[in-house]
């Protein structure tokens, strides 16, 4: 089903996405919001910039965007995929508790703030350039890779990377550490992605975006985990 959605109010658009039994092509999107929110079995492909919370406690749905995305998208999502081609603003994967999100270009600030994981959900967000600052904040659980493809310069990491996390790991692919961590927050420097989810999902991103695998999986990462001799503190009454 294709949906033609310029000039459409988004819930006027939302509504004919929901009562749609078939998969669906959106054309000419132009910031309505909450579209795929709560989405289980569909299959959504987005032409045009998406608005706010795109993806929004999302269980089991793929979405696709062949542009930029605004902020908050996969907010709180349970299953299933958004896949940008393009770039993220704030708060993508908040507070984030399965799927995968997989980004082409950039993310903005607090991306993957408050991600969690239980039993056998595991979030993940891939980022194929650079992410913002307070990347990961109190993170509890799941994966946040960083390819650092961009092309400015800038470090692959903003300011204030990991604050307060407490679960999960941080993969950030770069040859040097640029970025000043928190004391609560250990890094490891690896040849490779390490583990066999983490190749897993940089592989998937590859995929997704007709990349080559090669520089990435052969390349350096940090790996960003919480100190367990220096916990963050502030989450604890004192004695």
């Amino acid at each position: 089903m294709k949906i033609y959605a310029d000039g459409m109010h988004y819930a006027a658009l939302n509504a004919a996405v929901r009562q749609s039994d078939e998969n669906i092509e959106i054309f000419g999107c132009v910031g309505q919001r909450y579209l795929g929110a709560g989405l289980e079995d569909k299959q959504i492909v987005i032409h045009g910039t998406p608005g706010n919370a795109l993806g929004a406690y999302l269980n089991g749905a793929e979405l696709t965007v062949e542009g930029n995305v605004q902020e908050a998208t996969g907010d709180t999502m349970n299953g299933g995929v958004i896949e940008v081609h393009g770039s993220a603003g704030d708060a993508t994967g908040y507070a984030m508790r399965g799927g995968k999100i997989f980004i082409e270009g950039d993310v903005g600030y607090r991306c993957g703030i408050h991600m969690k994981a239980y039993l056998n959900h595991r979030p993940a967000i891939v980022i194929g350039g650079r992410a913002g600052s307070f990347l990961g904040e109190y993170q509890a659980g799941g994966t946040l890779i960083v390819l650092g493809g961009h092309a400015d310069g800038k470090p692959v990491v903003g300011n204030f990377c990991g604050t307060g996390m407490h679960g999960g790991e941080i993969l950030l692919r770069c040859d040097t550490l640029d970025a000043a961590l928190p004391a609560q927050v250990k890094a490891e420097r690896m040849e490779g992605p390490g583990s066999e989810e983490a190749v897993s999902l940089v592989k998937e991103w590859c995929a997704r975006f007709g990349k080559d695998e090669t520089p990435y999986l052969t390349a350096a990462y940090y790996r960003l985990t919480p100190n367990a001799e220096n916990p963050y503190r502030q989450m604890y009454t004192p004695n």
